[in-house]
């Protein structure tokens, strides 16, 4: 399903769609209540609180999950940008000869990285993904090589796993990126959400009149919420973004003179 379908569109609908639910249920309590006044509220306390328990402790799942997801993206992209640094500065350990050549990759792998950033959700992104994984490729052949000429074991004690740090940190920044809350439990979310609203009316039901402030406020917190549970699982197309920790890509790059 398309991000920006989710943090803004499915939103968007709930509030009208959880007006209409609480109308209906609204309208089907006031003709139980006229046709059985004494047995339309018996047993509904018990379903209702059922119902909205489940809803509750599933947005309170779900709302943790994400949060820790967007911590954990944040956190990798701090240690990538510490692996990318320590890497950089082992290459001073190499012979001079080889040194130009790596860093000049270096300095285009930074450039696709913050590209890949700035242009989230494009279809050029996987294009610039291969290419970031050409370029690690090359920077690891020539490292290798300029290590197996070294005769000092140091160098390659220090440089190559600093460079497979750097890119293991990458694969999982990546893999994190991909990892979303399961679409069956957002779609369970959505139907509790609909079924709360449905039961939220009918206790409404026994008012002469409706109450236009507490179903305005019921469907606008439901819409907010669910906003904000999918803006934490997509957090480079809303108003909750990685672009704070992005820049320390781009204060990285440009130390790399």
């Amino acid at each position: 399903m398309n991000e920006t379908y989710l943090i803004l569109i499915v939103p968007c609908l709930l509030f009208p769609l959880t007006l209409i639910f609480m109308e209906v249920g609204r309208r089907f309590g006031r003709r139980r209540l006229s046709e059985d006044p004494e047995g339309a509220r018996a047993g509904a306390s018990a379903v209702e609180g059922a119902v909205f328990a489940l809803f509750g402790l599933l947005i309170a799942f779900t709302v943790t999950g994400a949060a820790s997801r967007y911590e954990a993206r944040r956190d990798l992209i701090v240690q990538h940008t510490n692996a990318i640094g320590t890497a950089w500065l082992r290459l001073d350990m190499l012979a001079a000869e080889i040194q130009p050549a790596l860093r000049k990759d270096f300095r285009l792998y930074m450039d696709g990285i913050i590209k890949v950033h700035q242009q989230a959700g494009d279809k050029t992104v996987e294009q610039m993904m291969t290419h970031l994984g050409k370029l690690q490729d090359e920077i690891w052949k020539l490292a290798e090589t300029a290590v197996s000429r070294d005769s000092r074991p140091q160098v390659a004690t220090l440089v190559l796993p600093a460079l497979n740090e750097m890119f293991d940190l990458a694969a999982s920044r990546y893999a994190a990126a991909r990892f979303h809350v399961s679409q069956v439990i957002l779609g369970f979310l959505i139907f509790l959400s609909m079924l709360a609203s449905l039961l939220a009316g009918y206790a409404m039901g026994s008012a002469k009149s409706r109450n236009w402030l507490h179903m305005i406020l019921f469907a606008l917190l439901i819409s907010l919420t669910l906003y904000v549970i999918f803006d934490f699982e997509y957090p480079r197309r809303g108003i909750i973004r990685l672009d704070v920790a992005d820049q320390i890509y781009i204060e990285l790059r440009r130390t790399m003179q």
